[in-house]
Formats: structure tokens, C-alpha cells, sequence
């Protein structure tokens, strides 16, 4: 099930610190060996996530004894001593490829009877090639469904150590890892040493070696006689190294570094530092390349804003992680960023190579996708646009970066971090807000009731400026809109506000558009205006659209135009006016209107509905209709449009001297 969409802001500053979550790689890593092992293991800062719940659920179905702590990120896993206890299980994986194959593998050669399963994209991403290189070592594993991929059973003739197994290395790396982490639990492992020979090239070949340097704190030291040779040797076996720290999640790192460079900075993660064995924290290296200011400390990376960022060829093989937030970088640099050795994308969670470059054309870039590689043209404007995420955490943490380029930027489905980050989307604000007041876009909030002139106003006072506008009744008009096209109750505050997060609306200087048709001038008919302010009562309503009313903020300034602009969404806008007339004016301004348009209306008829409307605005508990309490009253009774235009621009400009 999806989560609301997360509208994000333009940020004008992003700065502060961010203390890192355990490393997902890490995490899975030294929970599986230390579950395997002899004696008991402390797992310090292990990764609270999705990813690592699936892998600790795993453990415990077969029989391993884990002792969790989530508030202070700790494991104590006493060690099964190289053989779980429990010989038949169904195993239940989501899409953790980090407990899938390391699981597949280590089953397979301790022999059972096991089936192992995930979510459909798990049942999409390759497996092939670990599973042959299971069948080489005499291990029963058949496919339950497609060949090649999951899901799998696992049946009890084990596997046997000794001799030579080849297997690919260019699909994903996560293959070697897991055969290697296996291989110690092998038949015969005691008496024979096993060669795995690499017969293409090794792609993230910094994660294998985060693999080995595991293995060898739990006392199993894999030899490299060359760079496509792993032998395990003969009588290897897993002991406890007593507590082992999990270094800060440096693929995380990324998105925070980036925010720095984009964001001005500084931004500083903790958790990983200089001498940190995951191979993504050669990231900042390539930052720093590409013009940033980056430093290191022992436990901490810094970034911020340096030369303007270069671009060109950049090899991604061993970051293809955090490659990805090299993608979002690209938008901000001087020249096209090609990114090459990024063919693994293909097999995660999504297809990301085809999901990266449809997601950067919704905002404007543009992008060339070709095999294993990824060109992002530098963007001189962005638009606003929802990113499809394809359950798949990175994308929406990467595209979060957007709203440091200058436009909003909405998330779907924001909750898919939950895999390796759950708490990433609090994190990302809290170095927005350290942003300073006086960089922010400057707002002039204009509220009021209706047929009061504040549109009109609004409208002309943003055309003055050269702001951008903000009609946010037009919000409410397109939910209420949506709920008459979709026979949704005005009463039903749950079903208003679920369609008022999934509102599925562009504005451009054409019009509007509601489900990818014209909707401009739908929602100016009268029955909508009219469910416009019932919808509008609830809270649960107005809650959904506050972020994406506060998205409309950008450079270089915006005029909001609404009944709560000064007192809920732009508080601190420096320019607040309450505009408003009596409502024998308006009634006769809205007739005026209708006549324009063809419409006979009943004059007192209309007083009754302004005065009823009013009522109801101004009652309501949530954001009701008042001025702010720093806002000036314009009655414009007996004002002009242009005297009253003229009004608001001249306090504008006695605000802003």
C-alpha cells in the first residue's frame, strides 16, 4: 500500500548535521555471519529498516536467538555455531537483496528444507547466476516459478567445499558476497579449501570487500591471489569477535552531501569517515572533483558549496549507489554528466537507469539512456513535478534534492524509505529549516472572503512584481471538484482528505489541468465554488494541501491569495493585507460576474450565500477566516481594483526597504 505524497519545498539554504543510520550492507552482513557463528555477538548501530527486519525475522524463524534493542540501535545474537537449528522453513524476504542471497546460499549449503520468497520486483531481479554457482557445488536448488529468478526452494543435500566454482561477476556483486559468506558452512569446508574464480568483470567491487573484511573479524580470512580469484580456506569457521560496530550507511551519506554542494552548506554526516570500508564514501571524492568543498574527519564528512560544479565522464562501478545522487548533481553542473558502469541499476529495486531518466524528463532535464550508461544534460530551469518512486527508497530520496534547484518537487509514495532510512524525510527538513529567513522567496499573503477583489488583486500585484502566484482556492475548488466526479460526500472528512493528498494536478500559464485534463474552467462553475468552502471545512483537508501550498514558494517571490495565507501557510510572509467589502458589494460584484458569463442570478439570493459562506469560513475550527493579527484591513467597498492594486504594492514596498 502507497503512502500520501510528500510535497517538498523550494529550499533556499540547507545546512547542519545529520547523524547517519547503520549501513544497510554492514548490517545484514554481520547479522547473518554473527548467527552463524561461535558464541554471541553485540551488534552495535545496526540499521533500524525495512531491509534489516526482514533479515532479523529470517533469523529468528530459524532459530537463532536475537536480543533487540531498537532505541539504542543494539543486537545480541547468540551464534548457532555454523548450523541453525530449524532444518524446514518458508522464509518471507520483501525485497531485501541483502537477506535474499546471502540466505539463498548459506541454506543451500547447509542443506533443509527451505522456500524463500519476496515482493514481485524481488521476484524480477536475477538469481541465476548464484544459483549455478550453488548446483556447481552439489546443492539442491530448484526455481518455484520463472527460471532464473525467485522464488526458490532449498533442499537438504547441502553443498560440498573443495575444488573450483566459476561465477559472473558483472550482474551483481551481491552473488560472490554471498557464496563467500556460505562457503565456510560447506560439506567438507574443514578439510578442503574452495576457489571461486570471477569469469567477468567484477562490478561494486568495494562491496565484496566490505564482505571479506567481515569475514575476517569473525576469524575467516579469504585469500586474493588475483583480482578475479577467492579462495576460502580449508578448515575456516565463524567465531564471535564480541561487539562489532556498524559504521553510518555512507549510500545515505550521499543525499546529504549533495544537499551541502546544492544547498550551500555546510551539511556534515556522522557515522563513516575517512578510513570507513564501504566503497561509497569514495563519493565525496568525486564531489570534491567535481568542484566542491569537501572535508574529512575521523567519524564525519562535511560538503558545501565550492567552484561551480564540473561535469564529464564519471565511472560509477564502484559507487553504484550513490551514483545515483550523482544524477541529481548533473542538474546544477556547467556540461552534460555522463555516468558509465551503472549496469547493476537494471537488476535493483527498480530498473533505475529507465526510472532515473523518466523522472529527470517530469522536471524539465534533459537525458540521453543508453545500455549501462546515463547522460543528464545541466538544467536552466526546473519545473514542478510528482516523482513515480517504483518502491524504491533511493529515488525518492534522490529527487528530495530538486527542491534545492530552485522548485518544489512532490514525492510519491514518501514511505518506501522505510527500506534502509525511515526517518530520511525528517532529516532532509531539518537542515532545510536551518535555512536563514532572509534568503527565503518573499511572500505577500492577500486574504480574504469572496467576491472581496483579493484575486484580482493578487493577481495584478504578482504581475507588478514579476511573483509567481498562488491561487489557493483553486486547490480546494479541484478537491471538490474531484469528490463531485468521484461521488465523494462533502461530510466524509477521510475520503476528502485521501483525495486531497493524491490530487493529481498541474498548473502551468495555460490553466489547470485534474487528472491530465483541462480543468481551468470546471472548477470556476458555481456548484464547485460552493463545494469549494464546504470541503474546505475540514481539517484533515487542509492539513493535506499545507505543503503543497508552501511549494508554490520560489524565487523570486510569490503571491498568495487565500483565507489563511498570513495565518497558517505563509506566517511569516513580511506583506500581509486582509482584503474585504461589505456583502451587499460583493453579493453585487458576484452578479456582475455571472452576467459576464451569461449567468442570470438572483441578487438576494446571493447575499444569502455570501453571508452563509462567510459563516462558515469564519466558524470553522481549523484556519478560520480572520485577518492575521500583523495584516492591514483594505475595504474596498468603494476602491477601484486599481487603487486597491495600487495599495498593496505600496506596502510591499514599505515592507521591503
Amino acid at each position: 500500500m502507497t503512502s500520501p505524497d510528500l510535497t517538498l519545498a523550494p529550499v533556499a539554504h540547507a545546512e547542519g548535521t545529520v547523524a547517519l543510520p547503520g549501513s544497510k550492507s554492514i548490517s545484514n552482513r554481520v547479522l547473518l555471519i554473527a548467527a552463524l557463528a561461535d558464541g554471541a555477538t553485540c551488534v552495535e548501530g545496526v540499521l533500524e529498516a525495512d531491509d534489516t527486519d526482514r533479515m532479523l525475522e529470517a533469523l529468528e524463524r530459524l532459530g537463532v536467538d536475537v536480543a533487540r534493542d531498537r532505541a539504542a540501535r543494539r543486537c545480541i545474537v547468540r551464534g548457532a555455531g555454523g548450523a541453525f537449528a530449524v532444518r524446514a522453513a518458508k522464509l518471507m524476504l520483501g525485497n531485501a537483496g541483502t537477506a535474499f542471497r546471502p540466505l539463498t546460499a548459506v541454506l543451500a549449503t547447509q542443506g533443509g528444507d527451505y522456500e524463500l520468497d519476496g515482493v514481485a520486483r524481488m521476484r524480477e531481479r536475477p538469481i541465476g547466476d548464484l544459483v549455478d554457482a550453488l548446483r556447481a557445488l552439489g546443492a539442491d536448488v530448484r526455481y518455484l516459478g520463472s527460471e532464473g529468478f525467485p522464488p526458490l526452494a532449498v533442499g537438504p543435500s547441502g553443498g560440498r567445499a573443495g575444488g573450483t566454482v566459476p561465477i559472473r561477476g558483472d550482474v551483481s556483486s551481491q552473488f560472490l558476497t554471498a557464496l563467500l559468506m556460505a562457503l565456510p558452512l560447506a560439506r567438507g569446508a574443514d578439510r578442503q579449501p574452495t576457489r571461486v574464480a570471477v569469469t567477468t568483470p567484477l562490478i561494486s567491487r568495494p562491496y565484496v570487500e566490505i564482505t571479506t573484511r567481515l569475514m575476517r573479524r569473525f576469524g575467516v580470512e579469504v585469500e586474493t591471489p588475483d583480482a578475479s580469484t577467492f579462495v576460502v580456506p580449508a578448515g575456516a569457521r565463524y567465531a564471535s569477535p564480541g561487539t562489532i560496530v556498524v559504521e553510518g550507511d555512507a549510500s545515505s551519506a550521499s543525499y546529504f552531501l549533495a544537499a551541502g554542494v546544492l544547498g550551500g552548506g555546510p551539511v556534515r554526516v556522522t557515522g563513516i569517515g575517512r578510513d570507513a570500508i564501504q566503497g561509497d564514501v569514495a563519493f565525496a571524492d568525486v564531489l570534491a572533483r567535481l568542484g566542491a568543498d569537501v572535508r574529512f574527519g575521523p567519524d564525519w564528512i562535511e560538503a558545501r558549496t565550492g567552484a561551480p560544479l564540473a561535469g564529464g565522464t564519471i565511472d560509477c562501478t564502484a559507487i553504484p549507489d550513490a551514483a545515483m545522487t550523482l544524477a541529481i548533481t548533473a542538474l546544477a553542473a556547467r556540461e552534460p554528466t555522463t555516468l558509465t558502469g551503472i549496469a547493476s541499476w537494471r537488476v535493483k529495486e527498480t530498473d533505475r537507469i529507465a526510472a532515473m531518466a523518466a523522472e529527470l524528463r517530469k522536471v524539465g532535464a534533459t537525458v540521453d539512456e543508453a545500455g549501462d550508461r546515463l547522460t543528464v544534460h545541466p538544467a536552466s530551469a526546473l519545473r514542478h513535478a510528482a516523482i513515480d518512486t517504483y518502491d524504491d527508497h533511493r529515488m525518492a530520496m534522490c529527487f528530495s534534492l530538486v527542491s534545492l534547484l530552485g522548485t518544489a518537487v512532490t514525492i510519491r509514495d514518501p514511505a518506501c524509505v522505510r527500506k534502509t532510512f525511515p526517518g530520511y524525510f525528517d532529516a532532509f527538513r531539518t537542515l532545510a529549516t536551518r535555512a536563514s529567513e532572509g534568503s527565503l522567496p518573499p511572500v505577500v499573503a492577500i486574504d480574504g472572503p469572496a467576491a472581496s477583489g483579493k484575486g484580482t488583486v493578487a493577481a495584478r500585484v504578482a504581475r507588478a512584481l514579476g511573483f509567481h502566484l498562488l491561487d489557493s482556492g483553486a486547490l480546494y475548488r479541484l478537491v471538490a471538484l474531484k469528490a463531485i466526479r468521484d461521488g465523494v460526500a462533502f461530510d466524509d472528512e477521510a475520503a476528502l482528505a485521501k483525495l486531497a493528498r493524491g490530487l493529481d494536478a498541474v498548473f502551468d500559464e495555460r490553466g489547470v489541468t485534474l487528472d491530465g485534463t483541462d480543468a481551468t474552467a470546471a472548477i470556476r462553475d458555481e456548484a464547485v465554488s460552493e463545494a469549494a468552502s464546504r470541503v474546505a471545512v475540514h481539517p484533515g483537508v487542509r492539513a493535506a494541501l499545507l505543503e503543497r501550498q508552501r511549494a508554490f514558494r520560489r524565487g523570486p517571490g510569490l503571491v498568495a491569495d487565500g483565507r489563511d495565507m498570513g495565518t497558517v501557510v505563509f506566517p511569516d510572509a513580511a506583506t500581509k493585507v486582509f482584503v474585504t467589502a461589505t456583502p451587499e458589494a460583493r453579493a453585487s460584484r458576484r452578479q456582475s460576474q455571472l452576467a459576464e458569463r451569461g449567468v442570470h442570478a438572483d441578487l438576494r439570493g446571493l447575499l444569502d450565500e455570501i453571508r452563509a459562506r462567510d459563516e462558515r469560513d469564519a466558524g470553522r475550527a481549523v484556519a478560520p477566516l480572520k485577518p492575521a493579527d500583523d495584516a492591514v484591513v483594505l475595504d474596498t467597498t468603494a476602491l477601484t481594483i486599481e487603487q486597491a492594486t495600487a495599495y498593496v504594492l505600496d506596502r510591499y514596498a514599505q515592507r521591503a526597504r
